[in-house]
C-alpha cells in the first residue's frame, strides 16, 4: 500500500483529538502525529523538545513546519513523520495555519487535507468545557483561522462540519477519502521508500 497520511485542519477545538481517537478506533494504522513542542503548558499529546533539539533540526533541514502559538513553539518534523509512515502506519497531523497545510503536502505522500469547522461559540464552549483558561486567546485564533482560510485557494479534500456531525461519522468520511486518496507511488516516493 502506498504511503498516506490525513491532516486534519482547523480552528481551536473543532474535535481534532476526539476524531482522530474515533480514527484509530475505525482503523488501527491510523497514528496521532505528536508535534515537538518547545515551551511550557500543556504536554499531552506532544513530545517535549529543547532549543538545542529544534536548533539541529533546521540545522539539518528536518523541519517541515514550525509555527509559534501560545508563547511556544510547535514542530513537524521529518525524522518522526518518517518514523510512522515506515512502520505502515497513516499519521494524522493536527494544523490550524495554511501554510502549514501547504508545508507539510510537500512530503511525498499521498495527503488527505479534511477542514474541521465549528463555530466561534462551539469553540469557545468546548474550551471552557475542557478547561481552558485561554479562551480569549483561543478565540483571537479562531478569527485568525477563519482570515487564513479566506485567503486560501481549495486545499481540503473534504469540510465537515464538527457542530452537525458526529466523531465516528466524520472518522468514517476521512476514512473513505484516505482510501481514494491513495495513487500510484510517484517516482520520488518510490525513492524515498528505498
Amino acid at each position: 500500500m502506498n504511503p498516506t497520511g490525513v491532516i486534519l485542519y482547523g480552528p481551536p477545538a473543532p474535535g481534532k483529538d476526539t476524531i482522530t481517537a474515533a480514527l484509530t478506533r475505525l482503523a488501527a494504522r491510523y497514528t496521532p502525529f505528536r508535534r515537538l513542542k518547545i515551551g511550557a503548558g500543556k504536554t499531552d499529546g506532544y513530545r517535549i523538545g529543547t532549543p538545542e533539539q529544534l536548533i539541529r533540526l533546521r540545522a539539518s533541514r528536518q523541519v517541515l513546519y514550525e509555527n509559534l502559538r501560545y508563547g511556544n513553539t510547535y514542530v513537524i518534523d521529518v525524522p518522526h513523520l518518517t518514523s510512522i509512515i515506515d512502520t505502515g502506519q497513516v499519521p494524522v497531523l493536527h494544523l490550524g495555519q495554511i501554510a502549514g497545510v501547504t508545508a507539510v503536502t510537500r512530503f511525498p505522500v499521498a495527503w488527505t487535507t479534511v477542514l474541521l469547522w465549528c463555530s466561534r461559540e462551539s469553540t469557545a464552549q468546548r474550551a471552557h468545557a475542557r478547561g481552558s483558561t485561554d479562551i480569549d486567546a483561543r478565540l483571537t485564533v479562531w478569527d485568525e483561522t477563519l482570515a487564513g482560510l479566506r485567503a486560501a485557494d481549495d486545499v481540503f479534500s473534504r469540510r465537515i462540519d464538527t457542530d452537525s456531525t458526529t466523531p465516528d461519522t466524520a472518522a468514517v468520511m476521512i476514512h473513505a477519502c484516505t482510501l481514494s486518496a491513495a495513487p500510484a507511488p510517484t517516482a520520488a516516493t518510490q525513492r524515498r521508500l528505498r
